[in-house]
């Protein structure tokens, strides 16, 4: 009888180390967010990193990465990240004028996600510059409005 409790303890102890094996993707962006803030698109190229670390026992596969619009280019490796190692996501926006918020899926073999799939936000405003025409006369304080 203790032999067979013994195994069951064995064997549930087990499952549960098997649980946790494999890759895991954890993302060095708080909430796995990144607010690009208020910016222009004459001072801003529209791109930044997700930045990750294989924090699993196990190759870390990428398969694809999505955006939810085609206002928004992702880009990823290829290559498996070896356990420990780090990589990125890029994600170009198009700077269009008007608040950003979107919605970028990774799909991944990773284990610490529900079917490896790892949703990313990005955030923010793009404004137009208002142009100063050097050659229009400015109002002084003793005009009226």
């Amino acid at each position: 009888m203790k032999k067979l409790l013994l195994l069951f303890a064995f064997v549930g102890v087990s499952a549960v180390g098997l649980a946790q094996t494999g890759p895991k993707i954890e993302f060095t962006a708080k909430d796995n967010t990144i607010d690009y803030g208020t910016v222009s698109k004459e001072t801003d190229n529209g791109l930044r990193s997700f930045e990750f670390k294989n924090t699993g026992n196990a190759p870390l596969i990428i398969s694809n990465v999505q955006s939810t619009c085609g206002c928004t280019v992702p880009s990823f490796p290829k290559e498996p990240i070896l356990p420990g190692k780090t990589g990125k996501i890029d994600v170009k926006y198009n700077m269009g004028p008007g608040a950003i918020r979107k919605t970028i899926t990774v799909e991944s073999n990773a284990v610490n996600y529900e079917g490896g799939k790892v949703p990313l936000k990005i955030k923010g405003e793009v404004i137009v510059k208002k142009e100063v025409n050097p050659l229009e006369k400015k109002k002084s304080i003793l005009e009226k409005a």
